[in-house]
């Protein structure tokens, strides 16, 4: 089994790139629609192969074109797709994502197959050092997923998006709680003891058992800046990678700023092959 272990969404993500944001009923230009693979669970886990770890995926996806786009390119990243489900008859999960001119996005989504993840679609998590989980899969198989994995002794990595209620248990199950400083201001006191509060353009803040560790981003170029799409989701796979590698809580996240701020370098959600120079300038 993966040393890394990733339970959730695979989706396309349509994009389009405009301006500025439409306010309310009103329609604005955009550029030519680009399709590509995403969905927060493969995006993490192409991230975390990119970064190096060995890294495997559970989901599900259609039996139509965008099933098979999002399928093969989390196998073309190095990821271990054996168990991404291809649902017969089931559209994949769609994002439909707009971009404006400083790299802002906002994005709507819409299940498909990933609503069809459960607890029987589960490995053993015998061996795999650190499960992550985030929300656009059922509630009930991130529950039955952290448990598992928390009874076989691997470290649960969860991530608070897109927030909402969780069940009862979740949070106890938690071992490392990842949320950006407006899911913590919503969810507020709660019982994981090591927390990662991502600011942005602020770096984040890490709370490890009590030791509070304050984490600056690392610079980006504004004209360097392309995409945020999927700045988040490389921030939790460098965790989760530097996690499995043995590193403590503020030395992952010191590694996660480098992963989200490359990430927002690069147009789409997933994480390109890192290069020599890439990884020298962002020391990944």
């Amino acid at each position: 089994m993966s040393r890394v272990l990733v339970v959730g969404s695979l989706n396309a993500d349509l994009v389009v790139r405009t301006e500025r944001f439409p306010a309310p009923g009103e329609t604005v230009p955009g550029e030519d629609l680009a399709v590509g693979p995403g969905g927060k669970g493969a995006n993490q886990a192409v991230a975390a192969a990119r970064l190096g770890g060995d890294v495997g995926m559970v989901g599900a996806v259609g039996d139509d074109a965008h099933g098979e786009l999002v399928r093969e390119a989390v196998a073309a990243a190095g990821v271990d797709a054996g168990r991404v489900a291809v649902r017969a008859g089931a559209r994949t999960g769609t994002a439909v994502i707009t971009v404006d001119a400083a790299a802002d996005n906002t994005i709507v989504v819409s299940p498909g197959a990933n609503r069809t993840l459960s607890a029987d679609d589960l490995p053993p998590f015998d061996g795999v050092a650190v499960l992550t989980l985030s929300l656009e899969i059922p509630l009930g198989t991130v529950l039955a997923a952290a448990r598992a994995a928390r009874a076989a002794g691997t470290t649960v990595v969860l991530n608070l998006s897109p927030y909402g209620p969780v069940p009862d248990g979740l949070l106890e199950a938690t071992d490392v709680l990842v949320v950006n400083e407006h899911e913590a201001a919503r969810l507020g006191t709660h019982p994981v003891a090591r927390t990662v509060v991502t600011r942005g353009a602020r770096g984040c803040d890490v709370d490890d058992a009590g030791a509070v560790t304050t984490v600056d981003a690392w610079p980006v170029d504004p004209a360097d800046a392309c995409d945020s799409t999927g700045s988040g989701d490389a921030f939790l796979a460098a965790v989760a990678v530097r996690l499995a590698a043995g590193d403590s809580l503020p030395a992952a996240a010191c590694y996660a700023v480098r992963a989200g701020a490359f990430a927002v370098t690069v147009a789409g959600a997933q994480l390109p092959e890192i290069t020599g120079p890439v990884r020298a300038r962002f020391e990944l």
